[in-house]
């Protein structure tokens, strides 16, 4: 192996560890902070969660505007960093909520744009990025459950040391990224229509059938895909299950195991047998969470069982789904077609989806709780678990591996 290649890969481990430290250091304790620390009220603290949605949907207009036509990735990586950091520092200071809000949605919109420039970096520099993105990619687990972790310890789950955290790691962040290797803006100098600067080249690829499905079928996973990031801590809230996070880390290791095996499946079975299997474990999933409302005392293992598919969920789903948009973009449109992507999963797939699983939750509430529960949970989980059913059978009619990739590169000797 190169040594060039193995001081790249250990920078973008780096980098991606760094990355979704920030993230975990605040994502999942924000709501206990502004619920029982700044006493929002529960309409106010979904729409802050549905603020990173928002940045997301702004991200691929930045990507494409600046990204690809102007700066260099690493140096507008540097930047998002510090402004970021800054921005969340300054966090704790909004106390109501007409401050915080669109503080928050300020720094999503600095933040998100990160995941787009960051995988196409990497997919760009990468000899073998259908091998090595997903080994580097799973130093994102890494960082969140570091994130969590470092939270925990400091006790800082109700306190705004969470953001400080944050903002202090982003900072580093911002500084790190001048290592990563120099990748200019494909389209510098170049004569480009203004919708090609704005990104919307990237739209051309839906001429493509196949991937014209891909994209639909990723947003309408999208919707079951959030009742489970959404409804979860609440289900086992009422549960009254002890150390409810340190359990649920458990996902972000089975993350790290399925980003290894991800590769092999890519190489055995191509792109479409290894989504496929990632909606089927979506569909599993929520079929598993409704069998435990009345599973006795096989419900733990169930709920353990739904909590330990979220590598292949995730990653069979997800980032095989970013590998095929890197191999169906060329290299002029690449950034902005990794920005539509996090457009679809993380901004309008997201912000619908979780505005959906609230709606769900409230249509079954119980008039009085029955068992300690107070939500017909069995009725709120089989809903996604046959939307992620029906997507199921419109990617395997419809979508087409594309020609000459229906099998992906064997991989090198383990060794």
């Amino acid at each position: 192996m190169p040594a060039s290649q193995s001081t790249l890969k250990l920078k973008l481990c780096l980098f991606m560890f760094l990355q979704y430290f920030i993230w975990g250091c605040w994502y999942v304790s924000m709501g206990a902070y502004l619920t029982n620390r700044l006493g929002f009220e529960g309409g106010q603290v979904g729409l802050a969660y549905g603020a990173f949605a928002i940045g997301a949907m702004i991200s691929p207009f930045l990507v494409g505007l600046i990204a690809d036509r102007y700066f260099a990735s690493e140096k507008l990586l540097c930047f998002l960093g510090l402004a970021g950091g800054l921005m969340l520092c300054l966090l704790p200071r909004f106390q109501s909520f007409s401050t915080f809000y669109p503080a928050l949605i300020g720094y999503c919109g600095l933040y998100v744009p990160t995941l787009a420039l960051g995988n196409s970096l990497s997919l760009h520099h990468l000899a073998n990025a259908k091998v090595d993105f997903p080994r580097v990619k799973m130093l994102s687990a890494v960082g969140w459950i570091a994130g969590l972790a470092t939270v925990n310890a400091v006790d800082g789950v109700e306190s705004p040391i969470q953001f400080y955290l944050a903002g202090s790691a982003s900072i580093l962040f911002g500084l790190f990224c001048l290592t990563l290797p120099h990748t200019p803006p494909m389209k510098a100098g170049a004569d480009v229509s203004l919708g090609e600067i704005l990104g919307l080249d990237a739209l051309a690829l839906l001429k493509k059938p196949s991937f014209a499905i891909f994209i639909g079928c990723m947003f309408l996973i999208c919707l079951p895909l959030y009742f489970y990031f959404v409804n979860l801590g609440i289900y086992l809230t009422q549960l009254e299950w002890r150390n409810m996070l340190v359990k649920t880390s458990l996902a972000q290791v089975s993350d790290i195991a399925f980003f290894l095996l991800l590769p092999l499946f890519l190489a055995r079975f191509g792109y479409k047998w290894t989504i496929l299997l990632g909606i089927a474990c979506w569909v599993a999933r929520y079929f598993a969470l409704s069998a435990s409302v009345t599973a006795g005392t096989a419900r733990d293992a169930l709920i353990f069982g739904a909590i330990l598919l979220h590598g292949v969920c995730y990653d069979f789903l997800f980032i095989a789904g970013q590998l095929y948009v890197d191999d169906e973009a060329n290299p002029r449109i690449r950034g902005a077609a990794q920005g539509l992507i996090a457009f679809i999963l993380w901004g309008v797939g997201a912000f619908v989806g979780t505005a959906l699983a609230g709606l769900v939750m409230d249509r079954y509430k119980l008039p009085t709780a029955v068992g300690g529960l107070d939500h017909d949970w069995a009725s709120i989980w089989q809903l996604p678990a046959w939307g992620a059913l029906a997507v199921l059978v419109v990617f395997a009619l419809c979508f087409r591996n594309p020609q000459g990739k229906a099998t992906p590169e064997p991989l090198p000797d383990a060794a």
